[in-house]
């Protein structure tokens, strides 16, 4: 134990973990807040949003001005588009093509703005001839259009937002995931259930009765595990779910689709929390949707729930239920306290039509705002306002990150896995970084000497549909090519390239991290046994030492020695760590220093 804390490095650098930055302006004050005209009366709530959180929204012409055109990013403004010259309509293909690249295959134009952000507005002559040259550079680049409002400013001129998307050619569609958080009972499986079988709910749960895998789901009503459901949208925006036609499957929906939102419904009940955990770290979804009941409000697992997603740092959104039965007005009001805290700085926004709900989806990343749904899952009240926000919300990844991952070694990620007939075992999961490719020699561990096996991809499928190649951030199946020997699989493990030009692979017991403690009531000392996760790793760890002192308390940081108790994990440099204890999370941070088992043997 000695010559590994020898190696324990108190002058690791802050690889990353910075404190959370001041929000700009305040998040408090009001606005008028009204859910539906078929909602049940709850059109009054006093203590409003300011009309600052609008301000902080690019795409709201109710303002008479938009914020200078952003030089990065997929928002174009164009003033109009009218009998370009063959010239000028190579350079406008060249710019959308740019900024579909930046918008990860997804770009957003202002018709009838200048580039200073002035809503100038055109005839609707010139409104179509401009809407028809943006479909003619789209059709250029394989691209489609679709119009997402379009807004009367002044006597006979108007204002267009339209937006183009373009699938790589790589893919069958844009994909989004969507992980599904919340209380027990506060209708997440009813609520997917309504939104990708197009069936409202009986008031009884009715709904829910698809989400379910297992005999005592059903019973208990209570979802135990990850379950992935999907809703898709065609070029038009329509909504391609089961009901799109009498014999639709998970597979046409995809194949029918440009855009797929994939749902992972996770369990409520505190206690699945380590599966619901393990589920955010390992998957790694672009967006959370917090489910909040308006007859319970927000309780312990909302709050616990929102704190995890505050500490893997991942945008989401909340979805308030149950309004046909009662008043979301109190549960609106607990939302803004806890978004605006001291820890949080979020700034709520409650969507009320469709012009919010697209403003919202298009800023989701950029603003610091969290939009809130009023919705029924029995009225359908709502719920195409949520449809809409998922219409417009886009992966939220850059180019050039999206680029530099590519480059990088492919590593994939295990999280599930399956024995399929005549298939053998199938592994589910993650690829994080690299492009993957059918019967690509991989290497597969860490085994529990710590060494790698070599394994050959032999086929890959992605939302239940086969296809050729996965690239950094997709979640994939894989099979292996038939009568090769594999070692034990267990979830955890990773693929990695099998490249000669590239030190071999190896597990690790210990690993040096930078560690904030969110919350104990106590304090943590040296021996503190905790469940970590990293990725798509979930295994107990002690801690071997503290850096700087022999304790930490609620809001301290230092840099930390782990070791996993059972076997080894491949742990790298810069990968986020989440650590708990029982149904609570204790910390996150970032790992700084790992000590791969063979070169901590030759020691």
């Amino acid at each position: 134990m000695e010559s590994f804390l020898s190696l324990f490095d108190p002058n690791q650098p802050d690889d990353g973990f910075d404190e959370e930055q001041e929000l700009n302006g305040t998040s408090s004050g009001s606005s008028e807040y009204e859910v539906d005209a078929n909602a049940n009366n709850s059109n009054n709530l006093n203590n409003n949003m300011n009309s600052n959180t609008k301000n902080n929204l690019i795409f709201d012409f109710e303002q008479g001005a938009l914020p200078p055109e952003p030089q990065l990013g997929n928002v174009e403004y164009k003033l109009k588009l009218v009998n370009p010259s063959k010239q000028r309509f190579e350079h406008l293909v060249t710019q959308m093509k740019w900024r579909l690249r930046e918008g990860h295959g997804e770009a957003i134009y202002e018709i009838g703005v200048s580039d200073a952000g002035h809503l100038q507005g055109l005839s609707d002559k010139d409104m179509n001839a401009s809407l028809t040259t943006l479909k003619q550079m789209a059709h250029h680049l394989g691209a489609s259009t679709s119009v997402l409002r379009r807004k009367t400013i002044a006597v006979r001129r108007s204002v267009a937002e339209v937006l183009v998307r373009k699938i790589p050619d790589d893919q069958h569609n844009i994909e989004v995931r969507v992980a599904v958080l919340g209380g027990a009972d506060a209708g997440k499986s009813t609520l997917l259930g309504v939104l990708t079988q197009d069936e409202l709910d009986n008031g009884h749960g009715r709904a829910r009765l698809n989400m379910f895998r297992h005999m005592h789901e059903i019973q208990s009503g209570r979802t135990s595990c990850i379950s992935h459901e999907t809703l898709g949208f065609d070029a038009l925006g329509n909504v391609v779910n089961y009901k799109y036609n009498e014999m639709m499957t998970a597979e046409e929906i995809s194949d029918r689709s440009t855009k797929l939102v994939t749902f992972m419904d996770l369990a409520g009940h505190r206690r699945y929390m380590r599966t619901t955990v393990q589920a955010l770290s390992g998957y790694s979804p672009h967006y959370a949707m917090l489910v909040v009941s308006a007859g319970s409000g927000c309780n312990d697992t909302t709050e616990e729930h929102l704190a995890i997603v505050r500490a893997l740092d991942m945008p989401f959104f909340i979805l308030i239920t149950k309004t046909d039965i009662t008043s979301p007005d109190a549960t609106v009001q607990e939302l803004r306290t806890l978004l605006t805290t001291i820890g949080c700085r979020k700034v709520p926004f409650v969507v009320t039509n469709t012009d919010e709900a697209i403003s919202a989806g298009s800023n989701q990343v950029s603003e610091n705002i969290v939009p809130i749904f009023c919705v029924s899952n029995v009225t359908g009240t709502g719920l195409n306002l949520v449809t809409k926000f998922l219409y417009v919300l886009s992966p939220g990844i850059s180019n050039a990150e999206k680029d530099r991952l590519e480059l990088e070694p492919c590593e994939f990620q295990i999280d599930e896995i399956f024995r399929v007939t005549d298939v053998g075992p199938v592994v589910g999961g993650l690829l994080v970084q690299g492009v993957l490719t059918e019967n690509m020699p991989m290497k597969i561990g860490p085994l529990p000497d710590g060494s790698f096996h070599a394994v050959n991809v032999h086929t890959i499928h992605r939302n239940k549909a086969p296809c050729r190649v996965v690239r950094a951030g997709q979640s994939a199946s894989l099979s292996f090519t038939p009568a090769q020997e594999l070692p034990s699989l267990r979830s955890g493990m990773v693929l990695l390239s099998d490249s000669g030009n590239i030190d071999e692979p190896y597990g690790t017991y210990f690993f040096q991290a930078k560690v904030s403690v969110l919350f104990h009531a106590t304090a943590i000392y040296v021996g503190f046994q905790t469940t970590v996760h990293i990725g798509s790793i979930r295994q107990t760890a002690v801690i071997r030492g503290i850096m700087g002192g022999e304790k930490l308390g609620t809001n301290d940081s230092a840099s930390v020695m782990f070791e996993f108790v059972g076997h080894p994990e491949y742990v790298r440099p810069g990968m986020r760590i989440l650590f708990r204890e029982g149904m609570s999370s204790k910390g996150i941070g970032v790992v700084t220093q790992v000590f791969p088992v063979n070169k901590t043997r030759a020691k």
